[in-house]
């Protein structure tokens, strides 16, 4: 996971509530297979750490932020701190390992 830009999110944005803690946001297509094992991955790590929300949003029907947040291939996944500031972001599917080093960014 690469570290993030100086960009924020709010609930508006990606229709949900942001977690206390630190929101794992996740942009995915219909017919994209690692998107399905991101979904899990990240629906596991939000289950396990208290504070945290998994987001899932389809690309195609968010294309404003796709653009602005420059989103070239699904799955990716964005991890906001508790101010919607993206702190981390990662391409393809994620091992959990790295999901739960990238939470320990956005929440200290």
């Amino acid at each position: 996971m690469t570290g993030g830009m100086d960009e924020r999110l709010g609930a508006a944005e990606i229709g949900s509530r942001l977690g206390e803690r630190a929101t794992l946001v996740q942009f995915s297509t219909a017919f994209c297979a690692p998107c399905r094992a991101t979904r899990r991955v990240l629906g596991e790590v939000a289950g396990m750490v208290d504070g945290v929300t998994h987001v899932e949003l389809d690309a195609e029907s968010h294309l404003d932020l796709v653009r602005r947040l420059n989103v070239v291939r699904t799955p990716t996944v964005l991890v906001l701190d508790a101010d919607g500031r993206i702190v981390r972001r990662a391409s393809g599917a994620p091992r959990k390992a790295d999901v739960i080093a990238a939470l320990g960014v956005a929440t200290s």
